[in-house]
């Protein structure tokens, strides 16, 4: 299942680039963010490895490319799913970008969340437009 969505935010790219790689700012754009550990690599760059720790839910991140605005490519794996999550950032003009966002889901397990990802798919977008909205309040704000 693939799909990409994109918003557009009220602040110039490079603060924007900014604050998406700032691992501090997860907690204010993901619901139930807890915290990242480096697990090896530098952070925020290509090759880096680290684990993302949610109140439901643990992921392994690996960062694939990270060449923002242009692109920035992670894979992330969850004992249920695997999915990769393409983002560019786009100078729309001084003030305004364009977050983009490009979602893969490439594995699910389990009888229940194929069928969800079948019935309903809308919902997994539902879910990072969500999160991307949050990230354009914070954003916005700061």
């Amino acid at each position: 299942m693939k799909f990409s969505c994109h918003v557009d935010i009220n602040a110039p790219v490079d603060k924007v680039v900014d604050i998406f790689m700032d691992p501090d700012n997860l907690e204010h754009v993901q619901e139930g963010f807890r915290s990242k550990e480096l697990i090896s690599g530098e952070a925020g760059k290509e090759g880096a490895v680290s684990n993302m720790v949610y109140e439901k839910f643990d992921l392994k991140e690996t960062i694939l490319k990270s060449n923002l605005p242009e692109e920035f490519l992670g894979l992330y794996e969850h004992k249920h799913m695997t999915n990769t999550m393409k983002v560019s950032f786009e100078a729309l003009d001084d003030s305004t970008t364009r977050y983009h966002s490009e979602i893969d889901y490439t594995i699910m397990k389990g009888f229940i969340l194929k069928l969800l990802a079948k019935l309903f798919p809308g919902m997994f977008k539902k879910q990072v437009l969500k999160w991307m909205n949050l990230f354009k309040d914070f954003a916005e704000k700061n």
